[in-house]
């Protein structure tokens, strides 16, 4: 009875030939070609990622000029933040607006809208204090220029701005620069691409 039943049994459909042909043990070429083609991917898309962020999120700017020695040296390439936020004291900015160089500069703010600048004795004084600015040389000292209008009040939406390299800086000491218009601002700089390894540009701003 018992062999009666297992020869009613239905026989097993066999696997299509495409199933058979996938349950065939790879051969070593062919799991080279699939893993290369896996790392292929996920490189790929690790590339899009980065042009994403670095085209929406940042731009690059080369550095010109000796104007923020020692913190930036020509041909520094600097990774520019491109999301809109107020500029601070102490951030490295790249500005746009109009003067008389016909090209953008890059400077650092030193004060903003309601803060009082004045500049005597090779110092800077913000609101009456003494700046202890630790990311210039030690043997630079701050001259007026040809604006002598001190001590000046920042006017609402401007920043006052200066070059870390006095001596050698057209900045808002300057009547060719001026205080800036922070809609001209083109964004604040986040960090040194090149030289590698480089990275920081000295964000150091302190009262005594």
């Amino acid at each position: 009875m018992d062999e009666e039943k297992l020869n009613a049994l239905p026989e097993q459909p066999e696997a299509p030939e495409a199933q058979q042909e996938q349950e065939k043990p790879k051969s070593g070429r062919e799991r080279l070609a699939y893993s290369v083609y896996d790392l292929a991917s996920v490189v790929g898309t690790a590339v899009i990622a980065i042009m994403v962020v670095f085209t929406f999120f940042f731009r690059f700017v080369g550095v010109v000029g000796p104007s923020m020695l020692p913190t930036l040296t020509e041909g520094d390439w600097l990774a520019v933040s491109a999301v809109p936020k107020n500029p601070k004291a102490g951030d490295i900015v790249i500005i746009t607006q109009p003067n008389a160089f016909n090209e953008p500069i890059v400077k650092r703010v030193i004060a903003t809208e309601g803060q009082t600048v004045d500049i005597r004795d090779g110092h800077v004084f913000i609101d009456g204090e003494r700046l202890v600015e630790t990311y210039i040389a030690p043997d630079v000292f701050t001259e007026r220029e040809d604006l002598d209008n001190y001590p000046l009040t920042v006017k609402e939406g401007e920043v006052f701005v200066l070059g870390d390299n006095r001596p050698h800086s057209s900045d808002s000491r300057s009547s060719m620069i001026g205080t800036i218009d922070v809609n001209y601002i083109l964004g604040t700089v986040s960090f040194r691409l090149m030289p590698f390894g480089n990275w920081k540009v000295g964000m150091e701003y302190n009262y005594n």
